[in-house]
């Protein structure tokens, strides 16, 4: 049995390939591959002794050859190709051990340059994966470090079967596919390019999806033009396993909290902030976002963009949660919450938005494909809203006007929000009818809607929903404007002496 190795992760390999040459495996490596091994006093040959010809090109040119791929591609059931390996004196190869060049390392630090970009593209590792995977009945193709043991393992018990022999082909193709989408990506300049490939790395699997009959599993997005944080980076510290649900409202907590700089706290339910406030006392913004719906927020999930400190925890600790989230705890903090079993700790990096110079896409699938949009960011211009009703808003009002207008952002469409002290009080969400949602959000606010704000993520179509919150006592109004009706809107405005002003910008959450 002939093996060739040329790895870049080196994790393992010397270890195995000691126990391939205790099976009486012929080992070919390259130029670094073969120092490594060789520096561990392990004894190999050169590629160069297969093909008989130097590397060249500073080592871009070494395993381009008939003696390799003539050697892994021939079909052992085949007498014509065997034949056809001993005219032209090759011998079959029947082990190719390769993973390639570090280019996603490489382009993902800072100040890289496009020469050492384009150096760090493989070009004879891919061929030879490709090579060795399309044969894979008669090479095993090896790219995991993780399968290193599995194969010493059924080689020494002389059981390689079909099947596993499939599945490492299927995860060399595969390998190869993310490699080449990354390349992709580094060198794609287009906003949105003919042709697309998005990657994906399975992080860990789930119990189960949105319901139990519903299997699931958490996948990374490997994007070199998109840094690799927000839930990539989660860690757990405590309680039962995270969900599919628990997952999906942890993002769109990470997404509310990203538009604001203050101490903020949000309690979040089906991925609708029922809870959020904004105070520099950090146990004041939860006590003042659990004022939300104290019934709603229970077995939801709190998120914070400060880290948890011990006042905050023991308010915490008096309602039933599925989970907290938060950049960081304080040890206290921590000791306390971890005595709830039940309550699923999660430290997770500081979001951020990406920048313009980042491909980025929010995805959405439909039957048959998907959808691809650039992220909801909020403009410079939309927290500068004109003012178009006779009165302009007084300093309060403003201030809580651009509270509201971020909160009602990250909330489904039709979206409604009522606040006041930078404190959500009632919101409507995910309604077909504005007013309906109107009606949902001053309901939950109740009295406490005197002098308060409005947000409403899409213009207002009609007087009756601002007519509504006026009347409960609504004395500032945000919204994009836009309407046809917006004349109306704003008369009704003047008459009741209340500010309103145009953001510009919908936020429309479906």
């Amino acid at each position: 049995m002939r093996a060739i190795i040329s790895v870049s992760d080196k994790s393992g390999i010397v270890d195995f390939v000691r126990g391939l040459k205790e099976l009486g495996v012929e080992i070919f490596s390259t130029g670094g591959t073969k120092k490594s091994l060789e520096a561990a006093g392990v004894k190999i040959h050169s590629v160069s002794e297969l093909t008989g010809f130097p590397e060249i090109l500073d080592g871009r040119v070494k395993t381009l050859h008939p003696a390799v791929h003539g050697g892994i591609l021939a079909r052992r059931d085949l007498p014509q190709h065997l034949s056809e390996l001993t005219q032209n004196r090759i011998e079959p190869i029947d082990m190719v051990v390769v993973n390639l060049y570090p280019f996603v390392e490489t382009v993902s630090k800072a100040g890289v340059s496009l020469d050492e970009a384009l150096e760090n593209i493989d070009i004879g590792g891919p061929s030879m994966l490709r090579s060795a995977a399309k044969n894979f009945p008669s090479v095993l193709v090896v790219v995991d470090p993780r399968d290193y043991d599995t194969i010493l393992q059924k080689l020494r018990q002389g059981n390689i079967d079909s099947e596993y022999r499939k599945r490492l082909a299927q995860k060399a193709f595969q390998h190869v596919a993310l490699y080449d989408t990354a390349i992709a990506q580094y060198l794609n300049e287009e906003a949105f390019p003919e042709e697309m490939t998005i990657a994906l790395k399975k992080s860990h699997n789930l119990r189960y999806g949105e319901n139990p009959h519903q299997q699931a599993a958490f996948y990374l997005e490997q994007n070199v033009r998109q840094r690799q944080d927000d839930l990539a980076s989660l860690e757990q510290l405590g309680g039962p396993e995270i969900s599919f649900n628990n997952l999906l409202d942890l993002d769109a907590a990470l997404n509310v909290l990203s538009d604001f700089t203050a101490p903020t706290i949000a309690i979040m339910k089906h991925n609708n902030s029922c809870g959020l406030a904004c105070h520099n006392d950090l146990a004041e913004a939860y006590r003042r976002a659990l004022t939300g719906d104290p019934v709603a927020s229970f077995g939801g999930i709190v998120a914070s963009n400060r880290s948890i400190d011990l006042a905050t925890a023991k308010e915490i600790d008096a309602t039933h949660y599925d989970a907290v989230v938060a950049p960081e705890y304080q040890k206290e903090a921590l000791e306390l919450l971890r005595k709830k079993q039940s309550l699923r700790l999660v430290k997770v990096a500081p979001y951020h938005h990406p920048s313009l110079s980042e491909s980025c896409f929010d995805f959405r699938y439909i039957r048959g494909g998907f959808l691809a949009q650039a992220p909801d960011l909020l403009t410079e211009s939309e927290l500068q809203p004109r003012t178009v009703s006779k009165r302009q808003p007084s300093d309060a009002e403003l201030s809580d006007l651009l509270f509201a207008w971020k909160a009602v952002k990250g909330i489904k469409s039709n979206a409604i929000v009522i606040a006041k002290d930078k404190t959500l009080l009632g919101m409507g969400a995910g309604q077909p009818s504005r007013v309906v949602s109107v009606e949902l959000a001053l309901k939950r606010a109740g009295d406490r809607a005197k002098d308060s704000v409005l947000a409403s993520d899409a213009f207002l179509p009609f007087t009756d929903g601002p007519e509504l919150a006026i009347k409960h006592g609504v004395t500032a109004i945000i919204q994009p404007g836009g309407s046809v009706r917006d004349k109306e809107v704003i008369e009704l405005a003047d008459k009741y002496n209340v500010a309103m002003v145009f953001t510009g910008v919908r936020h429309f959450r479906h």
